[in-house]
């Protein structure tokens, strides 16, 4: 799971945010004014992106492309902890 957050937040929940890494898998996509600027992720992963071969790394930017237009289409959370999310109208 990808999760986004703004560079001044993730200032103030640098811990949490390594745990989210470490323990949950999370990749965490840290960004300012909405453009990502880094990335935190496992040890494991990171050991796995530099052994990928040169040829793969178009692919793997192509895959964080992916992660942060799915990451920004996040659910709100409400008042008790409840995550709302609005999904649009289908069609057929």
């Amino acid at each position: 799971m990808a999760y986004e957050i703004p560079v001044t937040q993730a200032r103030a929940e640098l811990a949490e945010l390594i745990n989210r890494v470490v323990y949950g898998g999370d990749r965490v996509v840290v960004t300012r004014h909405g453009k990502p600027l880094v990335a935190l992720v496992s040890a494991a992963d990171l050991e796995r992106l530099e052994e990928l071969p040169e040829a793969a790394e178009d692919q793997v930017a192509s895959a964080v492309s992916t992660v942060r237009e799915t990451a920004a289409v996040r659910p709100e959370r409400g008042r008790f902890g409840i995550t709302a999310e609005h999904r649009g109208a289908t069609g057929s």
